[in-house]
């Protein structure tokens, strides 16, 4: 048995495909998959309404869920968390994760431009009830303002997916 797991994590843009790639990698791997849109509707339903409460509510869900993260990782788990690495504000929880118990980590950023980003929600939206939140492209820019591309001074070991927009988008 290994001593120590595996911590992945991602940071990309709204729909950018982050979802699609944790699956793979936990299909390919076995690693534990937490997903924090899951956790967060269960633990605080109707409660996420705006960016404000988004960051309280994640906020308390990472909280709760590092020494667990931590432990699994030090049993030799592998561990995907399905959490947005998309700010620099963000990505210090994972450098807390990381720092706390020394895993080795992937930092995958899927590198996707606007508009493929925007096909891909108005899509995955599609069959969803009219005024869903976070489903629009005004959203979409609401949202992606405060992204923040991995940076080399943050020392996460970094994979890179560059996506394209593909010619029917």
């Amino acid at each position: 048995m290994r001593t120590e797991g595996t911590l992945v994590f991602f940071c990309g843009k709204m729909a950018a495909g982050k979802s699609t790639l944790a699956t793979r990698i936990v299909e390919r791997t076995g690693a534990i998959l937490l997903v924090q849109d899951e956790w967060l509707g269960h633990l605080f339903p109707d409660e996420i309404v705006d960016v404000d409460a988004y960051r309280k509510y994640s906020g308390r869900l990472s909280a709760a869920l590092t020494e667990h993260v931590g432990a699994l990782l030090g049993r030799g788990i592998d561990v995907v968390l399905d959490f947005p690495a998309n700010t620099r504000r963000q990505r210090a929880w994972f450098r807390e994760l990381i720092d706390r118990t020394g895993p080795p980590h992937e930092l995958h950023f899927v590198d996707a431009p606007d508009a493929l980003c925007k096909a891909q929600l108005r899509e995955r939206s599609r069959d969803l009830a009219e005024g869903t939140a976070w489903t629009t492209d005004a959203e979409f820019d609401a949202i992606t303002r405060f992204f923040e591309p991995p940076s080399a001074d943050e020392d996460f070991h970094i994979v890179r997916h560059v996506r394209k927009v593909p010619a029917h988008v």
